[in-house]
Parts: C-alpha cells; structure tokens; sequence
C-alpha cells in the first residue's frame, strides 16, 4: 500500500524559518550464516534468513545544536560499545559524541553482541557491525539538508499487552495465559501511544520518519531463523511508501508483549507491522509541518544499585521465582553476576534527553517496565515526552518496585535480571528531572 504523501506535502506550515537540517540513511548488518543468536539463553545459530537486519541513523542540525538517533535491529548494545561507536563517530565526523542516543530494538532474532548465558559475545560480528555504524553516520551527514518536521500521536490498543499475570495466591507468572484456573488479572498496563515523525526537505520530499511504540519483539526468537520482528515489517512497509528510512524506537516494552493472554491469541509479526504502519498513515495525516526547531541535548551518569544475592534468590527460592531455563544455567551466571558485584558495587548508567521540536525523548539503557513510562509522561507534563528503552546500554529488566513482592520471571535473579527493586524510580526520577530542566 502505497502513503498518500499529497497528504504531507499540502498540510500547513507552521514557520516559514528556515533554520534546521535533517539526514537518514541505513545498512545491512544480517549477520552471516552460523554466527551465534542472543536472546533466547540457548545455543542457536544463524541458519534461516527471513528477513535483513539494519541499522538506521538520523542525523538533526540548527546553528546550535547537532543530535542524532542510531538504531539496531538488534537485542541490545553495552555501555562500552556505545562508547566506542561514539568516539569512532567523533573522530572521523567531529560529531558530539554524546549527543548520539544509540538504541536496540531489542530484537530476539538476531546476533548475541553481547554475553547472555549460555551464549557467548560475537566479537568478530561486533566489530563488522560497529564499523558499519560509522560508514552509516557518515552517510546520513552527507545526506543533510534543510528540512521541515511533522509530529503526531495515535493510540495502539489492539497489538501490545502486559504479560505478567497476577495468580490467585498473589504472585505472578509471565506469559500465562488464561486456561490456568488459578489465573486472576494482568499485573499491569500497556501504553497505547504510538508516537510518528516525518521528516522531508523543502520540496516535499520525504526524508526519513521515527516510530516511538513499546512493545517487546520476541518472533523467532527460539529458532535458528534470522528476523528483524515487527519492527522490520513496519520499517519495510514504510520504506515501500515512499519514506526511504524509518527507525523503530522501542518504549519501556520490559513487561508488555504481542500476546493477547486474556483472549488466548498470539499475534504474528506481520499482524503487527501491518497494524502499526495502519497506526503510521493515520497520524501522518494529521501532521503539521515546522521549519523552526529547536535541538536540545542532555545526558547524567548515574550509579545503580545491585540485587542482593542471598542464598533464597541463589537457588530459585524466593516468593514467586519463575525460571525458564535451567537452575544449572541460572547459578551459573549468578556465580558470574557475583564477581561483578565484587570488582564494582554498582552498575553505572546513561540516562540521556534529546530534544526536538516540542517532543523529548528520554533514553534508558533497560527493559524498563512500561509503568516508569506512564510516568515519565505524565510527570514532565505538559512537555510531550517519550521512553526509548535498550539506549546507550542495557541493565536488563528493570520492573517497578511493586512486582518485587509478586515474583514472575521479569524479577527472578539470573541473566536477565540483577538489579535492585528501587532502580527504576532512581532512572525515573533521572529522567523526569532532565526534562524538566530543559528548556
């Protein structure tokens, strides 16, 4: 289905200064045959290639500021490989380094560029691909040209659901659907909004567009197939209209999935991507278009704060400890997790706020539960503000401090979760705070 981009190119302008530059561009970067995946904690290989992999960079410019966006399809980045990426950038581009917010889709089918028991980091993959960013950043700088925005949000209630549910004895068990006689309520809520931006330059022309929706990518990820998920699929669909690049910026997705439990219906990535480019034509019909806007840029290293390893959260034992692999494979990267903790008592973190136009995007190197979200917008209001999760690193699942008391796979120390339960009020009291000081 084509965009009707007549729709664009005749809504009002809502400035006619000139003062802003824009550029996208994106590259390949499917890993090759036998290259280990991450995101399942098992050991799977790059076997069946369904659809490529990328990565996407947008580049914005005014005479005072410089920001930019890079996206992966990707599960995660680390803190170090943000830091590489950037200096790289820097040095060869002179672009503030720490102006770039580089995020993961948190796709489940694809590379492990990262160690998740039991699969080791793809070093040699890594290195391909962060070089790949580099020649990427250079593409989308040479692509720079005055441009002109629009924004618009749409609400999405029918693809993204909390997958935690409260059972009758008031724990919670993850991804359970209702058939479990002993199954109560969704723990939580999902965050319907669906936040769009189109750049184009003067003439009209489409550029680029953002996609801002939380929602946890998940679609093969238990096989040997290579897949970008949904957010491939929507970005495709995009591409196919008439708009060349369109990065997906997860939300807080850490405890909202494409699983309807309630009503027992699993969605497929085509459902998905299909409904959200439904969710991208509508609001790109609504859209007034600005020339003049204003950048902004803001970022604090925090220090956050461990679990507690007692001997209960060791073995599986606390109240509502849920463990879809192996207590082998869970003590194991315990014992791993408990030599960090050694070496440095905290974990150090990057909460960083782009500005631009009237939108902030706060981003959060985490599998942030969606209600930190829910907060952040309602707090900076009535700035409009917006939750990047999986940003310039990864702390793993960071819940609310609530589901501590209920249990549920989200909060059972392991590979995917080692933080302490007041860690995602610290991140968002962080964020809030940034915004609220940015002009």
């Amino acid at each position: 289905m084509q965009l009707d981009t007549s729709i664009i190119v005749n809504k009002k302008i809502m400035n006619l200064e000139i003062s802003m530059k824009a550029g996208f561009s994106q590259i390949d970067i499917t890993p090759p045959p036998g290259t280990k995946k991450g995101g399942w904690m098992e050991d799977l290989e790059a076997r069946v290639f369904l659809d490529p992999l990328f990565a996407r960079a947008a580049v914005f410019e005014t005479e005072k500021e410089r920001i930019a966006f890079l996206q992966l399809d990707l599960l995660s980045i680390r803190r170090d490989d943000v830091d590489d990426i950037r200096r790289r950038i820097e040095t060869q581009f002179a672009f503030p380094g720490k102006n770039i917010m580089v995020s993961a889709t948190h796709n489940h089918a694809g590379p492990a560029i990262c160690r998740l028991a039991p699969v080791e980091k793809q070093t040699e993959y890594l290195e391909l691909m962060k070089e790949k960013c580099v020649r990427l950043f250079g593409d989308a700088l040479d692509a720079v040209q005055e441009a002109e925005i629009g924004q618009a949000c749409v609400k999405e209630f029918d693809v993204a659901f909390n997958r935690r549910t409260v059972m009758r004895d008031g724990t919670v068990k993850s991804q359970t659907v209702y058939s479990n006689p002993d199954a109560l309520y969704q723990e939580g809520p999902a965050d319907p909004e669906a936040a769009v931006m189109i750049v184009r330059n003067l003439k009209g022309q489409p550029l680029g567009a953002m996609f801002n929706f939380a929602c946890h990518p998940t679609h093969h990820g238990g096989t040997n197939e290579i897949s970008a998920g949904f957010p491939g699929v929507l970005a495709a669909k995009v591409k196919a209209s008439g708009i060349p690049v369109c990065l997906y910026l997860n939300g807080a997705y850490g405890n909202v999935i494409t699983v309807d439990f309630q009503h027992r219906i699993s969605f497929s990535k085509e459902t998905v991507g299909e409904k959200l480019f439904e969710d991208f034509q509508k609001a790109s019909g609504e859209m007034c278009f600005a020339r003049d806007i204003e950048l902004g840029a803001t970022a604090k290293i925090i220090d956050l704060p461990y679990r507690d390893v007692s001997d209960d959260e060791y073995h599986g034992r606390v109240r509502g400890a849920q463990r879809f692999r192996s207590d082998e494979l869970y003590e194991k990267d315990i014992d791993h997790l408990k030599a960090k903790i050694a070496r440095s008592k905290t974990a150090k973190a990057e909460i960083q706020v782009l500005k631009l136009g009237q939108w902030y995007f706060a981003g959060v190197p985490a599998e942030y539960f969606v209600e930190f979200q829910l907060r952040i917008k309602t707090e900076t209001y009535p700035k409009s503000s917006f939750v990047i999760g999986g940003a310039n690193g990864m702390l793993g699942y960071v819940p609310i401090q609530e589901a501590f008391m209920r249990g549920g796979y989200e909060t059972t120390l392991g590979p995917p979760s080692r933080m302490a339960p007041e860690t995602g009020d610290i991140i968002a009291r962080t964020a809030i705070n940034l915004i609220k000081e940015m002009n």
